[in-house]
């Protein structure tokens, strides 16, 4: 879970390092009810996401965010979709692993990084059931919209705040 450091600037290498500061402690217990309605809000507005994984429709992706204390299993059931966080010790099983830095998994789903570009530039890793994990990308590139933003909306009041933050803290991220 080390983040490499950022040459470029003390307070761009405090920005990287700042997720995994901040999330360690805090318990996953905490984060599962906002997870749990970022699934069922996506998936309630985006009934055809469903379709369109076809077979893959019930497989486990393992969403490894590098520079965070935790991963994220993501089973996209049409009838009970799940996104769970897993401390990086535990190893959840899974059909298939995707592994980014945060935002570079964030903006990838929001279909401002190429997916491909990333994995052959090694900013994106890929392991497991490639097939599962084509069809996801596939599915999230024709999402009518932005992902992110469906994802988003799940905050109902708190969505506004929340894309203001997320906004903020882009520009500042660095790179891989």
């Amino acid at each position: 879970m080390s983040v490499p450091p950022d040459s470029s600037s003390p307070l761009k290498s405090l920005l990287r390092q700042a997720p995994a500061l901040l999330l360690t402690p805090l318990p996953l217990a905490l984060l599962q009810p906002i997870l749990n309605r970022i699934a069922t809000h996506v998936a309630s507005s985006r009934a055809g996401l469903f379709d369109r994984l076809g077979p893959h429709a019930g497989k486990r992706f393992l969403i490894d965010p590098v520079d965070f204390p935790f991963v994220l299993v993501l089973t996209p059931e049409r009838t009970a979709p799940r996104l769970t966080a897993h401390r990086r010790h535990e190893r959840p099983a899974h059909d298939a692993a995707i592994a980014g830095t945060f935002f570079n998994l964030l903006d990838m789903i929001d279909g401002t990084l190429d997916g491909d570009a990333m994995f052959f530039s090694r900013d994106l890793s890929v392991t497991g059931d490639t097939e599962a994990v084509v069809a996801l990308r596939n599915a999230l590139d024709d999402f009518e919209g932005s992902a992110l933003a469906a994802a988003i909306g799940s905050f109902g009041p708190f969505a506004g705040p929340a894309s203001f933050v997320l906004s903020g803290l882009r520009p500042n991220r660095g790179t891989r």
